[in-house]
């Protein structure tokens, strides 16, 4: 029965991943935790198998409507998949309890920021690309997050493209799902070393989010 909630939910987090570019993660780490019942590193690590995936998917759409800056989103997610290789490997020798706690202050961090809001950006008038030193940097930290705690996808990829970068929220979302899934594949490998986690179960959730 859990195991249907789950998949069932896994739809809908898949339909917030592809639509607002983020909130991947900050459902999926919570739905395998508490409703499918895995343990917090499992979930971590699981849950950056399903958002790469999910994300890898849904850029295709978005690179067709024309909203995927390349050399934006490429160099943002090879720097972030750096530190996300690391942030992995360091979360996977961590206490479970300390990584929620992470995780948590992640979110409220963000959302914070989020309601703050900023200035509408004329897309005609934002720039083509960012500057390579302030995306290399926010990638790093950016990626390092979220392979520590497997969050920070898009909730903190798409602030970044938008309220620092000044990119159009349309285009911010459409790059971001190109960053998500490059540092999500670099976050698992690092679990990986330390971590195992169910791969059937993984699979379908996978499955169904992609679908969303």
């Amino acid at each position: 029965m859990l195991i249907a909630v789950t998949v069932t939910l896994a739809v809908v987090v898949g339909l917030t991943l592809g639509l607002l570019g983020g909130g991947g993660s900050i459902l999926m780490v919570p739905l395998l935790a508490y409703v499918a019942g895995m343990e917090t590193k499992e979930a971590i690590a699981a849950s950056l198998v399903v958002v790469g995936v999910t994300s890898a998917v849904s850029v295709v759409g978005h690179a067709r409507a024309g909203r995927v800056r390349w050399r934006t989103g490429l160099l943002f997610g090879a720097a972030g998949m750096a530190g996300a290789f690391a942030g992995g490997f360091l979360g996977g020798h961590l206490p479970g309890q300390l990584l929620m706690g992470a995780f948590a202050l992640m979110m409220v961090a963000t959302a914070v920021a989020m309601l703050r809001g900023r200035k509408d950006v004329d897309p005609a008038s934002a720039p083509a690309e960012l500057p390579v030193g302030r995306v290399l940097l926010d990638g790093v930290v950016v990626g390092l997050v979220t392979g520590l705690v497997g969050a920070g996808g898009g909730f903190l990829v798409v602030p970044a493209l938008a309220l620092l970068g000044g990119l159009p929220m349309g285009v911010a979302v459409g790059t971001s799902l190109l960053v998500i899934a490059m540092k999500s594949f670099a976050g698992l490998a690092g679990y990986l070393a330390t971590v195992s986690i169910d791969w059937a179960l993984t699979g379908a959730i996978t499955v169904a989010a992609v679908v969303g």
